[in-house]
């Protein structure tokens, strides 16, 4: 047996089923997606409120989705970095499972925190931005393990592919929990039912995706050696050296906090569009949002198929460009008809449709990049940057949407995308790695 044969023989990836047949890719395909699905469930009911008190006590600006949005992004920043050490310390299945187990004490706290507060109210207001800053905290610990676990569980040339799934099946849960919030939201208020109702559901959805958890393949800690230093709390010093050393990777870490930038702001302002602007209900606002789910969950499975097994950064370009054009074709929607006409509603939500898809072309070759760049020792703290640069990004969008209903009002929001479109449109211009095979 030659050596090349022997290294392949020795390698427990070498033996693993088809993707299909894989029952650790369906569980952690499960399980992602469940999670995905609950987070966005609560978060948009709880923006939801926020629009509705925010228009209950006729303000102009929209303080409230921004301290939402922040106060669930901040854990990201503050424990992304520590998140990220502790997913290469001990087993990624381990943080994974353990994950799960809080989200169903969260989710509960969800339900209590409706039972307890006055509908309406900014007690209960109060209650939900609480809850939703300890969701971001278990989402912050669970999403270097989701990402770092892998390439270690799947060979490399199958990344581009199971990246894709992932990605493609987090976006469907975002479709599937924006829709069914709002959906759900007016039917129980309609109905006179309260809306802990909702997150009965969740708690239901997080028992079942803990259970899912368990069919994660088990590994070994990647480094069950390594030691704390404070370096870890943000971005250990050996990954920063590493990003620093590699420009290309450093470059595809900013891009990716630009990316969920413009992510951040996209969110409330698509809610205050369609409640404020296009004059829609909760449910047809929400699916404006679910079309962006869904695009992006179409943009990423082209991506997987498109990258051919590499780093393909000619995709990720064609996204770019997309976003530019889509964002900015958004910004004229409401001027083609009256407020709340069907010819104005049908055009956003194709270009919502057309942006998710360019956003998901843009995002999976980034995000394979950073998975399989960097040494095996290095992956969960790279990740853990990964969700620490990005959440940053996010955390400042709240501010930045926040300048943007000062500047715009919520009656004229829309321009806030075609300044989304601004940002992305020198990347468009200048981005040009080399892509990369994958082996």
């Amino acid at each position: 047996m030659d050596f090349a044969a022997t290294v392949m023989h020795d390698d427990p990836l070498h033996s693993l089923p088809p993707l299909s047949k894989d029952r650790a890719f369906w569980g952690m395909t499960a399980t992602q997606f469940l999670g995905a699905f609950n987070d966005n469930l609560f978060k948009q009911m709880v923006l939801l409120i926020c629009v509705d008190y925010v228009a209950a006590n006729r303000l102009t600006s929209d303080p409230y989705q921004t301290t939402a949005g922040a106060l669930f992004a901040l854990p990201f920043v503050l424990f992304s970095g520590f998140a990220g050490w502790l997913s290469d310390r001990i087993s990624k299945r381990r943080v994974i499972v353990l994950s799960k187990v809080a989200e169903i004490v969260i989710m509960a706290a969800g339900m209590l925190a409706f039972l307890i507060g006055e509908s309406g109210s900014s007690q209960l207001l109060t209650f939900l931005l609480i809850v939703l800053c300890v969701m971001g905290l278990q989402s912050a610990f669970f999403g270097p393990s989701k990402y770092g676990i892998l390439p270690e569980m799947f060979r490399n040339r199958d990344l581009p592919a199971v990246n894709g799934a992932v990605q493609m099946t987090t976006f469907l849960a975002i479709i599937f929990g924006t829709a069914i919030c709002g959906i759900g939201k007016e039917w129980l208020e309609d109905s006179g039912t309260g809306l802990w109702v909702i997150s009965l559901w969740c708690v239901g959805i997080a028992v079942i995706g803990t259970l899912t958890s368990l069919l994660v393949r088990p590994l070994p800690a990647a480094r069950p050696d390594l030691p704390f230093t404070p370096s870890c709390l943000a971005i250990e010093k050996h990954t920063w050296r590493m990003l620093i050393q590699d420009r290309p990777l450093m470059t595809a870490l900013l891009l990716s906090s630009l990316f969920w930038f413009a992510g951040g702001t996209l969110t409330p302002a698509v809610n205050a569009f369609g409640k404020n602007q296009l004059m829609l209900g909760d449910s047809s606002t929400s699916a404006l949002l679910a079309c962006i789910g869904f695009g992006i969950a179409i943009g990423c499975l082209l991506g997987g198929k498109l990258s051919g097994g590499r780093v393909n950064f000619g995709v990720a370009r064609i996204g770019a460009w997309g976003m530019v054009v889509m964002a900015s074709g958004l910004a004229a929607v409401p001027w083609l008809t009256s407020p709340g006409g069907g010819m104005a509603v049908r055009a956003a939500a194709l270009l919502f449709v057309l942006l998710g898809v360019s956003a998901g072309l843009f995002a999976v070759p980034l995000q394979v990049f950073m998975q399989t760049r960097p040494p095996a020792g290095q992956k969960g703290r790279m990740i853990g940057a990964m969700n620490l640069i990005n959440w940053i990004g996010i955390l400042l969008a709240n501010g930045f949407y926040w300048l943007c209903t000062r500047a715009f009002t919520v009656s004229q929001i829309s321009w806030t995308f075609a300044v989304i479109g601004g940002m992305m449109l020198p990347v468009a211009l200048l981005y040009r790695p080399a892509d990369e095979e994958l082996t």
